[in-house]
C-alpha cells in the first residue's frame, strides 16, 4: 500500500517522537563526509543533538551548519537536511534540554563544557517505503511541510 502525504507526514513526525537514535551526517573540511549514530530530541520542530565539540560531528557542525539525519533502513527511509545551530552546555534551551534528558535518561547538562548542543532545523525532509513510493517522497521543501 501506497501511503498518501498526509500519512506519510504523520508517520515521519511519529518516529521522530518515538525513536531514540539517528545517524548524523557531516561534512569535514574539504567536504570530508563523517557518519555517526547519535541520540536525539524531537521538540515538534527542530532535532535536538548532543556531542562533544573535539569529536569529529561536533567540529564539523560548528565549522560546516548543515546536516543530514537519517532514521530507518533502506526499506523505510527517513531523511532529513537541516541547518544546524550549536549552543554551549548552558545556553541551551531549557525545554530542549529537559526533553533530551526525559527522553534518553540522560541529562547532558550535566557532562559540562566539552559538549555541545546542536539544533537541527529541518529545511528538506523525505520518506519512501521501498521503490513504490519514491514518487511523492518529498514531504517538505524550504522549510515548509507538503500540504496534508
Amino acid at each position: 500500500m501506497i501511503r498518501d502525504t498526509a500519512r506519510r507526514i504523520r508517520d515521519v513526525r511519529e518516529r521522530l517522537t518515538r525513536e531514540m537514535d539517528l545517524w548524523v551526517a557531516s561534512a569535514g573540511d574539504g567536504g570530508v563526509p563523517y557518519l555517526v549514530p547519535l541520540s536525539f530530541f524531537w521538540d515538534g520542530r527542530d532535532v535536538w543533538l548532543v556531542t562533544r565539540l573535539s569529536n569529529p560531528t561536533g567540529r564539523n557542525l560548528v565549522a560546516h551548519p548543515r546536516a543530514r539525519l537519517a532514521l530507518g533502513d533502506t526499506r523505510d527511509v527517513v531523511l532529513l537536511d537541516g541547518e544546524v545551530t550549536a549552543y554551549p552546555h548552558d545556553e541551551v534551551p531549557a525545554e530542549a534540554a529537559e526533553g533530551f534528558r526525559a527522553k534518553t535518561g540522560w541529562d547532558a547538562r550535566e557532562a559540562g563544557p566539552a559538549y555541545r548542543w546542536f539544533r537541527v532545523r529541518p529545511v528538506e525532509v523525505q520518506a519512501w517505503h521501498e521503490e513504490p513510493e519514491l514518487a511523492g517522497r518529498q514531504l517538505m521543501k524550504d522549510g515548509e511541510w507538503a500540504v496534508e
